[in-house]
């Protein structure tokens, strides 16, 4: 060992070590890139490693850059805390404990010797970044953050500094954002597939994998990171739902929660999911699709998560279809709470015929997302007037239309042919 070497403070050689371990092991997209970039770009699947990418090039930024300021956003605070910190690829698993000066989880700011300081913060807050400044930003999942607007305010923060950089790991998504980076003229662009990580993925999982999502537009998606354009001819295109979209819906006239039932029972991996999105009429006659809370839990979980959403949003009704399990919905829904009032729907017709007037209403502009529901618009953006294109059911979907159309067609799907809402 060189003296050199020996003279070094312990936290110094503490990372220099980690440093030189990460560059013998990593794969060579891995490694930050070199040359004049301003984005670096991961476009990966599930395991390819993308998190302790991101880690990696964020750590060792604030390690060789003493006094440095990163932001390290998620779609939620919670994500950036248990997956991009306290994950086992987080930032305290592979930064030395030698060099960590503190962690305050409660905060979200983990603080090094140096005085350089990672801070936290969620995706869904954007108002949380405007006004702090940084050297370098962490953006993970960025297909997953539910308000685009969280990307601006982190850029006009990405000021410290003479070359302010952001690195972006997510699975990739067709959003406007992500599309908008990849062709920046200052993106530098890395993809992989989930089966480049094979030697640290365990067998069994991997075949798993294959076997259930190899060749499925979600597979593709998820697994070999394809960004998957809109099916042509589809009800819905991204570009329509994205003119539309906006940060704070107005005041509500009426707020409604429609549950898709599931065909299964109980909680399952093989089951679909309950769909269960939120959507309102606002005061000024348009309506407002609030949030999605799809999830695929017991009876329990799901119903109490359905009147959870009732509550949150001040909802005068749930709406649920009858004809898978109507009667079972209302007995989860009235055990958790017996007084929501509640309306049973039956599905007369298949679904493309239900959704096409409510697609009609988002060609005439009489339809806002409030913030991004990144896995409701893909199932909207796969329904073809042939079927459903998409993986699986299109359990967010269903109660989409059912919420719409109770808000804003009656309460009927009865067929209604394109230009005549107006009227309404």
């Amino acid at each position: 060992m060189s003296a050199h070497w020996k003279a070094l403070p312990e936290p110094n050689r503490a990372a220099l070590a980690a440093r030189a371990e990460w560059i013998t092991k990593a794969r060579p997209p891995q490694l930050t890139p070199e040359g004049d970039w301003q984005t670096w770009l991961i476009l990966a699947g599930r395991g390819w490693g993308k998190t302790r990418t991101g880690a990696e090039d964020a750590a060792w930024y604030g390690l060789s850059h003493p006094g440095s300021r990163i932001a390290v956003i998620a779609p939620t605070y919670s994500d950036a805390r248990d997956t991009c910190v306290e994950g086992e690829s987080g930032l305290r698993g592979i930064i030395p404990h030698q060099c960590v000066e503190a962690w305050n989880r409660s905060l979200g700011e983990l603080v090094l010797h140096n005085e350089t300081r990672f801070k936290l913060f969620g995706a869904e807050e954007p108002e949380r970044l405007r006004g702090p400044q940084h050297h370098r930003a962490w953006a993970d999942e960025l297909g997953a953050w539910r308000y685009p607007e969280t990307w601006d305010q982190m850029l006009f923060g990405l000021r410290l500094g003479i070359d302010p950089r952001a690195i972006v790991t997510t699975t990739p998504k067709p959003t406007q954002i992500i599309q908008a980076l990849a062709k920046a003229p200052r993106t530098i662009i890395t993809r992989g597939s989930t089966f480049d990580n094979v030697a640290n993925l365990a067998p069994s999982a991997l075949a798993q994998l294959r076997e259930r999502y190899e060749g499925t537009r979600l597979g593709r998606q998820e697994l070999s990171a394809e960004i998957l354009d809109d099916v042509p001819g589809a009800l819905w295109q991204r570009n329509a739902i994205d003119a539309k979209r906006i940060a704070q819906a107005p005041q509500m006239a009426r707020v409604v929660v429609a549950i898709d039932p599931s065909g299964t029972k109980g909680q399952s991996d093989k089951g679909d999911s309950i769909g269960i999105v939120v959507a309102g009429k606002g005061v000024d006659g348009r309506a407002y699709v609030l949030a999605d809370y799809t999830c695929k839990l017991s009876p329990d979980g799901w119903g109490r998560r359905a009147v959870d959403a009732y509550r949150t949003f001040g909802a005068d009704r749930v709406v649920a279809e009858r004809n898978f399990g109507g009667a079972m919905v209302e007995h989860v829904i009235r055990s958790v709470d017996p007084k929501i009032p509640y309306k049973e729907v039956t599905a007369s017709r298949g679904k493309v015929q239900r959704a096409e007037p409510v697609a009609a209403l988002y060609e005439q502009g009489r339809v806002s997302h409030v913030g991004s529901m990144p896995e409701l618009e893909d199932q909207m953006c796969a329904m073809a007037p042939d079927g459903y294109l998409g993986d699986g059911s299109p359990d967010r979907l269903d109660a989409m239309v059912w919420a719409l159309t109770e808000l804003m067609l009656g309460g009927t799907t009865a067929s209604i042919q394109f230009g005549t809402y107006g009227t309404r």
